[in-house]
């Protein structure tokens, strides 16, 4: 029972950890178009003020010029996941990594948007099959 609660803690802490990283911009462009990187922008911008429906629909609107733009969905996953909306945040990652294609390093964090998607709604066992999704991506 103590080393399931003290797994319990450790996993909860690694849960806060993955959390805090979820909110990091991404370090390379979102998209190579100019009206889609400026709606961006404006959604980073209205995240930090926490405007979270603005951001939404900033996001809604880059998506409809670019729908199949893994990052645009892995973003809205993020913004789902700061507005408390676990379950559309793990569709959202699910759906950027199914246009992610061979980007392993996008796909490990859509699966650690999942994994803390998972552990937000209560399934433990959800989130570390996610992370060892990420893991086994090799990052």
């Amino acid at each position: 029972m103590k080393q399931n609660l003290k797994s319990f803690w450790i996993f909860l802490w690694l849960a806060i950890l993955v959390a805090g990283c979820a909110g990091v911009r991404p370090p390379a462009p979102v998209s190579d178009n100019a009206a889609v990187l400026a709606l961006v922008d404006g959604v980073y911008v209205d995240v930090d003020a926490g405007r979270l429906p603005n951001a939404v629909a900033g996001l809604e609107r880059a998506l409809r010029m670019e729908p199949k733009n893994p990052r645009l969905w892995q973003e809205l996953a993020r913004v789902r996941m700061k507005e408390g909306d676990y379950t559309q945040a793990e569709s959202l990652a699910a759906r950027s990594n199914s246009w992610a294609g061979d980007n392993n390093d996008l796909r490990a964090e859509n699966w650690r948007v999942i994994s803390e998607a998972r552990t937000a709604r209560g399934d433990e066992a959800g989130a570390r099959a996610a992370l060892e999704r990420a893991k086994q991506l090799g990052r």
